[in-house]
């Protein structure tokens, strides 16, 4: 802990101890008085001096070096009892070790504040040290603000300290420059004195202002790089949206208004007519598909897609997505459900868009190869798995499989807008289960929907 006074003891003690060295030297150097030379003995009485100067200061060392001074020239300088010098060289020996005390004194408290300056000094550092791995150690600087006032009270022993960003509010509040335009504070108490608040103002207040200040600085800049990566990312979604949205409605609308405009001509037979309308029927049902997952994708990204929970059966769930999907061009779609499987809680209609997405994509994918649907318990979850056999997914696009506007390497052949594995992964969360993609190339993909049971 930093302490304002490297020693804070009491004057009285000193006072005490001062007295009880004096005595107990002359204790000592009483009986050895005939037998040791009067300025021998007067040394001893030096580090009487020097143990009070250390510790109590220079004051209560020149009132020790009064002591020893009087003590030594009563009982060791002739005649001795009295106060009375009979020889002039006693004369200069009582100054000498007077001189020899005043100077202990002012050494002894030069290297004292020398040694209080130097601990104070590496008590700041250390502070210093802490509050910069606080307030730059990556935590919000609204978490750490609390952290590091903590720290600060604990440092300067104080009842409380409080970093603020903003005017504070305390006893004493000392105002924190962290940059034009911005505001901030340090409000502490108590203060035992003004050179403790002078300490706080000129020593402590600087260096904590610099380093919130960096802290204010980077979570700025953090703040900024979020939002240029997000305005960036909405460049690049706008782009794809635009770009398979375009390839994706202008295809189908071809179609439509082509076997429109071929239905109106009175030469075409009836056969011819069916045809044209069975064209604009898949091809409107392909825009309708569109939508619905444009719809999905809009819910989910502004966080409205809330679940309609009722206990529901998984298997009336998969049959409704499978017929959805059959008929017209592409693979069949097999079934594999366990039977009596146990209901689930979730939404019908947003699990129903999980699997006719799900099978919508093995389909699109899996060439003449049925797609497989199977269903069963394990241990507490109900796994669901849609298998295709389709080329696969390579490794490296396999942790990308579920982001919006993803499409595979064959650069969207099989078209798509790329928001189908989205929806399924944003819906399927929702409704509390987890989805994952394995895949071998050339050997298909596995695309297993996990449910805990309750």
């Amino acid at each position: 802990m930093l302490h304002l006074d490297l020693a804070p003891r009491s004057k009285g003690l000193g006072l005490l101890v001062g007295a009880l060295s004096v005595a107990a030297i002359t204790l000592v150097l009483y009986p050895l008085r005939q037998a040791a030379p009067a300025v021998s003995l007067g040394v001893v009485y030096l580090l009487a001096v020097l143990f009070v100067s250390t510790y109590w200061g220079l004051w209560l060392g020149l009132l020790t070096s009064l002591a020893s001074a009087a003590a030594y020239n009563f009982f060791h300088l002739p005649p001795t009892g009295e106060f009375t010098i009979s020889k002039s060289e006693n004369w200069v020996a009582l100054g000498v070790f007077f001189a020899a005390a005043l100077l202990a004194s002012t050494l002894a408290e030069v290297a004292r504040a020398r040694t209080a300056e130097a601990r104070r000094r590496q008590e700041e550092a250390d502070l210093a040290a802490d509050m910069a791995r606080i307030l730059l150690g990556g935590t919000n600087l609204g978490e750490a603000l609390p952290m590091a006032s903590q720290r600060l009270a604990e440092s300067l022993g104080l009842e409380t300290a409080q970093l603020q960003l903003g005017p504070g509010d305390g006893d004493v509040v000392i105002d924190l420059d962290v940059g034009a335009g911005r505001a901030a504070s340090m409000a502490v108490s108590p203060v035992q004195d003004a050179a403790q608040l002078e300490r706080l103002r000129t020593r402590v207040a600087p260096p904590v202002a610099a380093l919130l200040a960096a802290a204010m600085d980077r979570e700025q800049l953090q703040s900024e790089v979020v939002e240029t990566q997000a305005l960036r990312r909405s460049d690049v979604i706008k782009t794809a949206l635009l770009n398979a949205v375009s390839h994706d409605l202008r295809t189908p609308l071809t179609s439509i208004i082509t076997a429109a405009e071929a239905v109106r001509s009175p030469s075409i037979g009836a056969h011819d007519r069916d045809e044209l309308g069975a064209v604009i029927s898949e091809e409107a049902q392909r825009l309708s598909r569109l939508v619905e997952n444009l719809l999905d994708m809009s819910r989910l990204q502004s966080g409205v897609a809330h679940p309609r929970a009722d206990w529901i059966s998984i298997d009336d769930v998969v049959r409704t997505a499978a017929e959805h999907v059959e008929g017209g061009d592409g693979p069949a779609v097999e079934l594999a459900l366990d039977p009596d499987l146990p209901l689930i809680e979730g939404d019908a209609v947003q699990l129903e868009r999980v699997f006719v997405n799900l099978l919508e994509n093995a389909r699109r994918y899996s060439g003449d190869h049925p797609v497989r649907v199977r269903a069963r318990v394990v241990g507490g979850h109900l796994k669901v798995r849609v298998i295709d056999r389709g080329p696969g997914i390579p490794a490296r696009e396999l942790p990308h499989v579920f982001e919006p506007f993803r499409q595979s390497d064959d650069g969207g052949a099989h078209g798509g807008v790329g928001l189908g594995l989205a929806i399924v992964k944003g819906f399927a969360e929702a409704n509390g289960a987890t989805v994952t993609a394995e895949s071998q190339p050339g050997q298909g993909t596995v695309f297993a929907i996990d449910f805990p049971l309750p």
